[in-house]
């Protein structure tokens, strides 16, 4: 399932904002005495638009298990009208409730319309009582991508039970007397208007909250966190979009302003979109192509999946720090796989073409808020006690950090080359952690296209490399003018 953002603006707030990230930062671990019961749940947006592959409710046992090894209470299951989505639900339905996982539904009104509140509510009275419905406050809870102006009376009607009603409606638009919470899907840096900050036009997530937590008055915000944005659809498919939002430390960042604001809810946005890369899940999670392999291939994202099991942990404890949460020491790093200013506009598939763009969301060749991106590597430690961190990007010298106790964040500029991390530790820099990441940073176009998706890494390296499986690897070729080699990763 594709989505193009719908623009919006958070009114009041389009204010100037420092976007300069510091080269080293870090969250200093404060004593907090754990809570039990706090109520706070959090959710992960899943895309079944892109699982029509999957046979058996088996198929979402691997999603399932991950999910809540990580902390996640429920997954919020992404439709549209396509006609294998109640096969899908059942099957998710199901693998969640053998699973001991909660889902619910989130209605995609790029395909619902805001005037079909019957069918709405029909589709929620289908699942509502499945055992693996997520219930909240003795309601079933429903959620939505965009949807303002539906007719919320009319949906609870047509689902005849008590619904948790907490849609992704926009302050200023939406009616928030008529609900029971919202999400915030903004969970990027932007400008107001679904696109990458401008001179004079920098909504920070923190910026969004605000607004959100205005509009609702008291009632359950549900705070959105991600860790990228990157889109490049050319004209190869009808759905062209072609932007990214900043996202360098995001992933770290958000967490701590999590801990800080600790709202009753938080959705990961996402866990399967490989089409926006914002996906934690697994490459390997069963899914078609929708042509999103030209830039997810080689490039797993596992590692932020990894790191946010501490901050998860000490969110859904009402604890202000993730520190004691921390179960093995772990390096993660991430960076683009070239630099920003490389040119790939003979050989990009967006360069080419009569794309369609009624969306407004097509750009040609760089994608749009290429330039506010970091040309960096970026390094995320959790350490139960103090160390030094080391990196060497490519043909930059190496840098080393005096890393805390707990998460703690860190940019080198980009190097090309291979990338090489340590943690060290004492007074004789005894190696605790080594190694060198399987992707290179290179001044080349890969595949041919312009590709600001992100590689994920981790030390420990983990035991298997995670790929594409062959569903996923369909549409590669499509729209490609330059060679591409297969899960190259490793080999």
């Amino acid at each position: 399932m594709l989505r193009n953002l719908l623009s919006f603006a958070l009114a009041g707030l389009l204010m100037p904002r420092a976007t300069a990230v510091p080269t080293a930062t870090h969250s200093s671990p404060t004593p907090s005495v754990t809570t039990s019961a706090t109520g706070k749940l959090v959710f992960c947006h899943f895309m079944i638009g892109i699982t029509s592959n999957r046979n058996s409710a088996s198929d979402y046992d691997d999603d399932m298990k991950r999910a809540k090894a990580l902390g996640i209470d429920a997954f919020a299951l992404n439709i549209g009208v396509d006609p294998y989505t109640d096969t899908q639900l059942n099957y998710a339905y199901q693998s969640a409730a053998t699973n001991g996982m909660k889902v619910f539904i989130s209605f995609d009104f790029n395909w619902y319309s805001t005037s079909q509140g019957s069918t709405i509510g029909a589709k929620i009275k289908q699942y509502a009582n499945m055992p693996a419905q997520l219930k909240v406050d003795g309601k079933v809870f429903v959620s939505s991508f965009a949807g303002d102006g539906v007719d919320v009376n009319a949906i609870k009607s047509a689902a005849g039970q008590d619904l948790y009603f907490a849609p992704n409606f926009h302050p200023g638009t939406g009616d928030f007397s008529a609900v029971q919470g919202a999400l915030n899907w903004m969970a990027w840096p932007n400008n107001g208007d679904n696109k990458a900050p401008t001179p004079g036009h920098d909504v920070s997530v923190a910026d969004g909250d605000q607004a959100y937590m205005n509009a609702l008055q008291g009632k359950s915000y549900i705070a959105p966190a991600s860790a990228w944005f990157s889109t490049h659809f050319g004209s190869e498919v009808s759905y062209s979009k072609n932007w990214v939002f900043p996202s360098d430390l995001l992933w770290y960042q958000r967490w701590s302003q999590i801990l800080t604001l600790s709202p009753r809810f938080v959705e990961i946005i996402t866990w399967n979109d490989y089409g926006e890369s914002h996906y934690i899940g697994p490459l390997s999670s069963p899914h078609t192509d929708d042509g999103s392999s030209k830039w997810a291939m080689d490039m797993p994202h596992d590692g932020w999946l990894q790191m946010s099991k501490p901050f998860i942990a000490a969110y859904k404890a009402g604890d202000s720090s993730p520190l004691k949460y921390i179960t093995d020491e772990q390096l993660v790093y991430w960076y683009r796989p070239t630099p920003k200013n490389v040119n790939c506009d003979s050989t990009d598939t967006t360069t080419e073409g009569n794309p369609n763009n009624s969306s407004g969301n097509f750009f040609r060749g760089r994608p749009n808020g290429a330039s506010t991106m970091a040309d960096a590597v970026f390094v995320v430690s959790l350490l139960k006690s103090p160390a030094n961190v080391v990196v060497q990007s490519g043909n930059q010298a190496p840098r080393t950090f005096a890393a805390p106790a707990g998460i703690n964040a860190f940019t080198v500029p980009m190097g090309l080359g291979q990338q090489k991390f340590a943690v060290t530790r004492g007074d004789n820099n005894q190696t605790v952690l080594s190694g060198t990441s399987l992707k290179e940073i290179v001044d080349s176009c890969i595949c041919g296209i312009y590709n600001f998706n992100a590689y994920v890494g981790t030390l420990p390296a983990p035991a298997s490399i995670d790929r594409l499986q062959p569903a996923g690897l369909a549409s590669l070729s499509v729209g490609l003018r330059a060679p591409c080699p297969t899960n190259t990763l490793g080999a």
